[in-house]
């Protein structure tokens, strides 16, 4: 089956900035309190459904990742770059990493009790979308938790030569409404919807949504 484009574009663009883009959010999640509640909320429901592992869907540099295991989850990283799966295993050994795509992951079908995709949705186009959260669906065990964090907003952006590098790739908003809409379509319940203000001391100009969903855990469930 032949790639389609974006994946190529994203993995191609963030092996580039790899080490600069992790030096740059190295402390992001220990600055940021929201983050650091909504994951560790995150956490306490997988806990509490019984555990069982994990994907962190677009790891990057590991920084979540290794933020979960740190939380007592059983989590695994999974990233398109060969560079980023590399560093996060050099800056964070003893937690799992591995290549692949949040598209088709391969992972057998109800194995996962969470799937975290943290800032990683935005590459896809949107008409990809519905079969990424097919794909959440597929993952989860009933009474898995989905963990979704983006921009909102409307404008994408297209950021060039990011880091001095010469790539350029294009980073999609989303609205809360819509991904809950898709979320439901692919028989996915979202449990909680946070919207809060930018951080501009911290460079960002929109505003940030996390959204925890569930899959039911049996037919008729919520």
């Amino acid at each position: 089956m032949t790639e389609p484009d974006f994946l190529r574009t994203t993995r191609a663009f963030y092996d580039a900035i790899a080490e600069d883009y992790a030096d740059h959010f190295r402390e992001e999640v220990g600055a940021r309190p929201m983050d650091r509640a909504v994951l560790a909320g995150f956490a306490d429901l997988v806990q509490a459904a019984g555990a069982g592992p994990v994907a962190d869907l677009g790891c990057g540099p590991g920084r979540v990742t290794a933020h979960l295991d740190a939380l007592g989850l059983s989590v695994f990283g999974v990233d398109l770059s060969p560079r980023m799966v590399a560093l996060a295993r050099r800056t964070h050994p003893g937690v799992r990493f591995e290549e692949g795509s949040m598209t088709a992951l391969d992972v057998p079908d109800g194995a996962l009790a969470g799937v975290v995709a943290w800032y990683s949705i935005i590459h896809t186009p949107q008409e990809r979308l519905p079969d990424v959260f097919a794909e959440f669906h597929r993952l989860l065990a009933p009474g898995g938790h989905l963990l979704l964090a983006f921009q909102v907003g409307d404008e994408p952006l297209h950021l060039k030569e990011p880091f001095g590098h010469p790539v350029s790739l294009g980073f999609r908003r989303r609205q809360p409404d819509r991904i809950a809409e898709m979320a439901g379509r692919a028989g996915l319940a979202v449990r909680a919807r946070t919207v809060r203000e930018p951080e501009e001391d911290m460079g960002e100009s929109t505003p940030q949504a996390y959204l925890i969903i569930r899959k039911p855990a049996a037919a008729g469930g919520s």
